[in-house]
């Protein structure tokens, strides 16, 4: 029976994507005597915690009953009280999580304050696995620092994603393309190159049916500035816009951008590019969990050379391109040797609609 209400709790949390960074996806249920008597998945907006927003639904009914969360309860205050004090006083006596919370001002310290209040806690290591995917972005966050990065890139099934002349038209499906827009939803930030703005004046803003959580940051790299001012993610204030640039963009496009409400920031550059850690780095600062790149072939080249990727996401669509002048999804110097290849782990591997979508992780 636990395992039932663990489940239902991970259902809970997952309802919530793209609506709590940067906190995490928590979802919360309260059961005596064998009947739910409280339910709660925390959102950004609605403050309470979902622990609390179970117990507000218990009540009295909370005093004995067992509470089955996907993560340990919160010991620190915070925007909130610390909700393992919360399920002390409303006499809580069973606590069942599925992993215990990587954010160090916690890790561990909830269960322990459980414990020396008589509250039995178990950790469901059956569910911990699936726990840390459900929240990996706030995982990697608070065991790094930085953000978890994703490279996303729609492809022929020959590995081309532009053609030498004309791109009119879409490469993947209806589907795939909402799905796409899901994928934005759920991530802090969205970048793409200054090549991409160029060619396709993107909004690189999250359209979806789902409940709305904060606009993703738009983030452009730009390392000499071309972006013109009438770009939509300097126009359309749809979203916040962060453009990065190097001591090469010129001080008076800067300041034009800044007036027309875009934010830029001037990073180190290598060999004319703007360095990868260095741009995490001030991103982990800013309190961005995940972050989604929707670049060109000389921009995922970039970022895959410098080890910035996690984990990538190929749209593969049934057609064939083919031609030399076909534009590859991977530009940049060719390795010398077949094993200098970048291998991916747990591969995994769906259908959208005609296409195909292949995911793996680089670390």
């Amino acid at each position: 029976m636990s395992s039932e209400y663990l489940r239902e709790a991970m259902d809970l949390a997952g309802q919530a994507r793209g609506q709590t960074s940067p906190n995490p996806l928590v979802g919360a249920v309260l059961v005596r005597d064998g009947e739910v008597v409280g339910r709660g998945s925390h959102t950004w907006a609605g403050v309470k915690h979902a622990e609390i927003q179970a117990l507000d639904q218990a009540g009295d009914r909370a005093r004995g009953a067992s509470l089955y969360i996907n993560l340990e309860p919160c010991s620190h205050q915070g925007r909130t009280a610390p909700c393992a004090d919360a399920l002390i006083a409303a006499g809580v006596t069973r606590v069942v999580a599925a992993m215990e919370d990587p954010n160090p001002r916690v890790a561990g310290e909830g269960f322990r304050r459980l414990r020396d209040a008589g509250v039995a806690v178990e950790v469901a290591q059956d569910f911990t696995v699936e726990a840390e995917k459900l929240n990996e972005d706030f995982v990697c966050y608070m065991r790094t620092h930085l953000p978890l990065v994703t490279l996303k890139t729609a492809l022929t099934l020959d590995g081309k994603i532009a053609a030498p002349d004309d791109n009119t038209g879409w490469i993947t499906s209806e589907r795939a393309r909402a799905h796409v827009q899901e994928l934005r939803h759920d991530h802090d930030a969205i970048l793409t190159g200054i090549g991409t703005v160029l060619a396709d004046n993107p909004s690189l803003t999250a359209r979806t049916g789902s409940a709305p959580g904060r606009a993703p940051l738009r983030i452009v790299l730009d390392p000499s500035l071309r972006i013109p001012l009438r770009a939509k993610v300097v126009t359309d204030r749809r979203a916040p816009t962060l453009v990065v640039t190097t001591s090469a963009g010129a001080a008076a496009k800067r300041a034009a951008l800044q007036k027309a409400g875009a934010e830029v920031l001037v990073l180190p550059s290598q060999r004319g590019r703007i360095q990868w850690r260095a741009l995490l780095s001030d991103l982990g600062r800013r309190g961005i969990a995940s972050l989604l790149i929707e670049g060109g072939a000389e921009l995922n080249a970039s970022a895959l050379r410098e080890k910035a990727v996690d984990r990538v996401l190929f749209f593969l669509a049934p057609r064939l391109l083919g031609g030399r002048g076909a534009l590859g999804a991977i530009g940049g110097l060719s390795p010398a040797r077949l094993r200098e290849a970048l291998p991916l782990k747990e591969v995994a591997v769906m259908r959208i609609g005609s296409d195909i979508l292949v995911q793996g992780s680089l670390k």
